[in-house]
């Protein structure tokens, strides 16, 4: 089954692809040469940098190899989404311009000047005027020895393309500028508040700063983990809760980019949990790596802070460690009257939260899609994508996270970090 899943992807890939060659390249030319070949090379070895970058991520190639690939394989993975979605989206308008008035070239038919006349003289009968030939597609080499052939316009068939395809490719380009622009500008603070019933009155208004899918790796590097560090001590917040999916890589490659971390400050400290991105990264070392940068790992395990718990739980990419979730072992033996706060990086986890009693569960993982129209696979995988809902006694909010995975892009699901605030029905 994988290898037919594999060899079905495989050629839905190609066929994309052969489609976007078609479109952009083969269809606004007049014939084989080089831009037919740059197209289909720019293609080809677009995604051989995008695919070489995923493999080199997962089989920890080198740091400065990863580097060097990522950047314009990811950028042309994006690239090449919004370039299918405005080329299909092109085909609509593709007719409609087929139906504008041309102007063909002058030059396609000569005109005859009439000869003069002698005073006196009739004047003979013009001949009737033969019918213009069909100018054909594209104009042909002349053989050697003959004449050059007149230039002849554009046909009305390459002409649309030409102006269909350069509109979808300008569409494209400035779609992923744009949300590549979004996030490296670092993630925008969001604000939510969130009613608990057994929160002490004590504690409203206590605010957490939740940040998760930082994803530092061979893109987003110390200088973005700075300005997400900036961007939660501005919040001045009472607890930072980092819920998963902090890096992309190794400590080796990657703890001189985590270092600013040690600068996150906030009244009550740092917490964190792991999500699966850690678990292709080395789950251990990272943990103990945040923990020597002064974070709290919570790894299945709660802490009791003045007016609430705090617990954690392992993502599910752990179970294949041995280090999966424990809710158990988090949550079995507290104090149910007292208010829960879960840190836990899927929102699949929600259900297990709801059996134990859990007030808020606060998680990560879906990036609210980050590429539209990639909400809707995000929407058929997890119960939340984005933003808060609830589940019976349980509310569960979702971030979109701070950074991004694969592309450093988001269209329609701008990168956040959210600072939550509890209010008690007391106060």
């Amino acid at each position: 089954m994988v290898i037919v899943f594999v060899l079905l992807a495989l050629a839905v890939l190609v066929a994309a692809n052969w489609y976007l060659w078609r479109r952009l390249f083969r269809d606004t030319t007049r014939g084989p040469g080089r831009a037919r070949r740059g197209g289909a090379v720019l293609i080809a070895g677009g995604w051989a940098l995008a695919i070489g970058a995923l493999v080199g991520e997962r089989t920890g190639a080198p740091f400065w190899l990863q580097r060097v690939m990522a950047w314009p394989g990811f950028l042309w993975m994006a690239l090449s989404v919004y370039l299918l979605l405005a080329v299909l989206a092109a085909e609509a308008v593709r007719p409609l311009l087929h139906r504008f008035p041309s102007r063909r070239a002058s030059a396609e038919t000569p005109v005859a000047r009439p000869e003069p006349v002698p005073a006196g003289a009739s004047e003979p009968e013009r001949p009737e005027r033969p019918e213009r030939p069909e100018r054909p597609e594209q104009s042909e080499r002349p053989e050697p020895g003959e004449p050059a052939k007149p230039f002849l316009a554009p046909s009305r068939r390459l002409f649309v393309s030409r102006v269909v395809g350069g509109a979808a490719a300008a569409a494209a380009v400035g779609t992923v500028g744009y949300g590549t622009y979004g996030v490296l500008r670092g993630p925008r603070v969001k604000r939510v508040t969130v009613p608990l019933a057994k929160l002490a009155r004590g504690a409203h208004g206590y605010r957490i700063a939740v940040v998760s899918d930082i994803h530092l790796g061979p893109v987003l590097g110390r200088g973005f983990a700075q300005k997400v560090v900036d961007t939660i001590n501005a919040t001045q917040p009472d607890l930072i809760a980092v819920v998963g999916d902090l890096v992309d890589g190794s400590v080796k490659d990657l703890g001189p980019a985590a270092a600013p971390l040690a600068g996150l400050k906030a009244r009550q400290g740092s917490f964190f949990v792991t999500g699966n991105h850690e678990y292709f990264s080395g789950a251990e070392q990272w943990v103990e790596e945040v923990r020597r940068l002064g974070l709290n790992p919570l790894e299945n395990a709660r802490t009791e802070l003045p007016w609430f718990d705090l617990a954690g739980v392992n993502d599910i990419a752990g179970e294949s460690e041995g280090q999966g979730p424990d809710f158990a072992r988090a949550l079995g033996d507290r104090d149910t009257t007292r208010a829960c706060v879960l840190l836990a990086h899927q929102p699949v986890q929600i259900h297990d939260a709801v059996r134990h009693g859990v007030d808020l569960q606060l998680s990560g993982h879906t990036h609210g899609g980050q590429l539209w129209p990639g909400n809707l696979l995000a929407s058929a995988a997890n119960p939340t994508v984005a933003g808060l809902e609830r589940y019976g006694d349980t509310q569960l909010y979702v971030s979109r996270g701070a950074g991004a995975w694969g592309p450093p892009t988001r269209v329609g699901a701008p990168s956040d970090i959210t600072v939550v605030e509890l209010a008690s029905p007391h106060a």
